[in-house]
């Protein structure tokens, strides 16, 4: 919505335009349509929710869920509130960052529900004394994370384009810093160099030691072409002037590169055994934890 300026094409919440459905037309279509899938999101989540309640019989995975369902709450009211007060950037990037962090919340839900992690065993990865690689993988995931805030920031204040050249600024390797726009967008393009090469060290850890684990092996090669286009993509974000294609596939790519980080963190820090452990039987209705 923001790369097409529909932020306030339906200006009051939570009806459009007074209705449960507007005519879509222009704006309204990207504004109205996000809310029906935010909508759509924040039912299914709830009812998962309710699910893992009745029939998970793991107490942490209980209490993820649980803070699921509030964290999507928390996010439709955001949403509804960045309408309201007609897009203030602290309450729009504020959305844009819980929308991140629900993205991560499912993302481990969904892991700690797949049948390799509850019939594996734990088991430590490496002790030689280096880094863990949980430890490197979940540093690109708290790295990526935190150019993501730095996105929304330069989305929701206009600065996407206070230095309007690339790969330099202004002509120069560091810019003058004449603006919260121009320091913000700066420190963007440096989380990008920080980022890019927290998933190199990354990635070469796995393939170095862990090239057989095809559950490791694959999220790193993957982790390596999404750091890479993503790169190219904020090159094109700004060479286009923010056009609408390559500044959406910016946004979409930054997210998935931390859902894989994400993943091989998780993976990593629980490690495995061939599966010994059975999937733990439903918990009864009523049961206590």
């Amino acid at each position: 919505m923001t790369s097409t300026g529909s932020g306030l094409a339906v200006p009051d919440w939570p009806l459009s335009f007074g209705r449960f459905f507007p005519r879509m037309v222009g704006g309204v279509r990207y504004e109205h349509g996000h809310r029906l899938v935010a909508a759509t999101v924040g039912a299914l989540t709830l009812i998962l929710a309710g699910w893992f309640l009745l029939r998970e019989g793991r107490r942490w995975v209980r209490i993820l869920a649980l803070f699921a369902a509030g964290t999507i709450v928390a996010q439709g009211l955001l949403g509804g509130l960045t309408v309201l007060l007609r897009l203030p950037p602290s309450v729009s990037v504020a959305h844009a960052c819980l929308a991140q962090g629900f993205f991560c919340l499912t993302i481990v839900l969904a892991l700690a529900t797949s049948r390799g992690f509850v019939a594996g065993t734990p088991a430590a990865l490496e002790g030689d004394g280096s880094p863990p690689l949980w430890a490197l993988a979940s540093t690109s995931s708290l790295l990526i994370y935190g150019q993501l805030v730095l996105g929304a920031v330069m989305r929701h204040t206009g600065a996407g384009l206070a230095i309007p050249d690339f790969p330099l600024s202004f002509g120069r390797i560091v810019p003058p810093f004449l603006s919260f726009e121009i320091a913000v967008h700066f420190a963007h393009r440096v989380g990008a160099l920080l980022v890019a090469a927290a998933v190199l060290l990354t990635a070469a850890r796995v393939l170095r030691r862990h090239r057989q684990r095809r559950d490791l092996a694959v999220p790193s090669m993957l982790a390596l072409i999404l750091v890479a286009a993503q790169i190219a993509l904020g090159a094109a974000t700004v060479l286009t002037r923010l056009a609408v294609a390559p500044a959406t596939a910016h946004v979409v790519t930054g997210a998935l590169l931390l859902a894989v980080c994400l993943v091989l963190a998780v993976r990593s820090a629980r490690g495995w055994t061939p599966a010994t452990a059975r999937i733990p039987a439903a918990r009864p209705v009523g049961s206590a934890a």
